[in-house]
């Protein structure tokens, strides 16, 4: 038992839950406080991450500007693309929340901006996914009439709705049971560990789960659209995309349970931010590359599968 308490003393005193004895036994001392801090190294290569995927966020937005009237930008839905670029650099900034000493702000923000922040970014890829089957069809004979119901208004209340409902359980988790610091004393007898309880862990698995939802749909989706013509190869991107996203997801939730402690905020902001790039190099980085290293491919004839003779 911690004590104030020489070896040889014939009277000892407990100290308090919050202090510990110090080397010599003789005098209690505040017990230090744990949690992901910027300072640390893996703090500070959580942070520069995070900066590094928002900045790129940035550039490739800049770079789909400034080319949005070409053919690669156009054909694959320019307005849906900026919404997703845009839900990922929230995403990438979202996991800063998660680093420094938990406060009942950022522990009711930390979870709230990552849940709306993803599903408005997986509601757009589910979106941009059926739009690519509907003009597949509609450009069958015959297969025209599905495709007004994909117009842009169509769109854009869809993800609005979808992204309402993460909303709408984001609210309730945090009028009924929000998240809030907490300084564990359990995990370790020297030292405090301070970190953000859930609060509902309903709430913490509706949020995730609605997620997962959206993203094993839209991986569905794209992967029966695998197999479509060459340019409606945007479905094979969004199959690997989605893939690699689910994979760190499901990865996430085993490894989160058995972390104690600041490893646990650890393990959360390193599956934040590798789905992140995971969807950011895959839907982004082919587009990119054809834009700025090969501009021959840029045109509709190269898009609609005419650029090359085949054998």
């Amino acid at each position: 038992i911690p004590s104030d308490c020489l070896l040889d003393s014939t009277e000892c005193t407990s100290c308090p839950e919050d202090f510990w004895s110090n080397i010599h036994r003789d005098q209690c001392v505040p017990k230090s406080k744990e949690f992901l801090s910027y300072v640390e190294p893996l703090g500070i290569s959580f942070t520069t991450a995070s900066l590094f995927g928002a900045l790129l966020c940035t550039i490739v937005l800049g770079i789909f500007t400034r080319h949005r009237s070409t053919p690669v930008v156009r054909a694959n839905n320019s307005e849906l693309s900026f919404l997703i670029l845009l839900s990922l650099k929230l995403c990438f900034l979202c996991s800063l929340f998660f680093i420094g000493k938990p406060r009942l702000w950022t522990c009711q923000l930390r979870h709230a901006a990552f849940g709306i922040s993803f599903v408005l970014c997986v509601s757009c890829i589910l979106v941009k996914t059926m739009v690519v089957l509907a003009v597949f069809k509609a450009s069958k004979p015959g297969g025209d009439r599905g495709l007004k119901w994909f117009g842009v208004m169509q769109q854009r209340g869809t993800v609005v709705f979808l992204t309402l409902i993460q909303a709408a359980v984001c609210i309730t988790w945090l009028v009924s049971s929000s998240p809030a610091p907490h300084e564990n004393t359990e995990y370790y007898s020297d030292r405090i560990v301070v970190e953000c309880v859930v609060g509902s862990t309903v709430g913490f698995g509706v949020l995730l789960g609605y997620i997962g939802l959206l993203a094993i749909l839209s991986f569905l989706l794209a992967f029966l659209a695998r197999n479509l013509p060459d340019n409606f190869n945007e479905a094979k991107f969004i199959t690997f995309s989605t893939l690699v996203f689910c994979a760190v997801w499901i990865a996430f939730i085993p490894a989160y349970i058995n972390s104690p402690g600041k490893y646990a905020d650890a393990v959360e902001v390193f599956a934040i931010l590798a789905s992140s790039f995971g969807l950011l190099l895959a839907l982004f980085g082919p587009k990119c590359y054809i834009i700025l290293l090969k501009p021959e491919k840029n045109t509709k004839k190269a898009l609609m599968g005419r650029g090359t003779p085949r054998s």
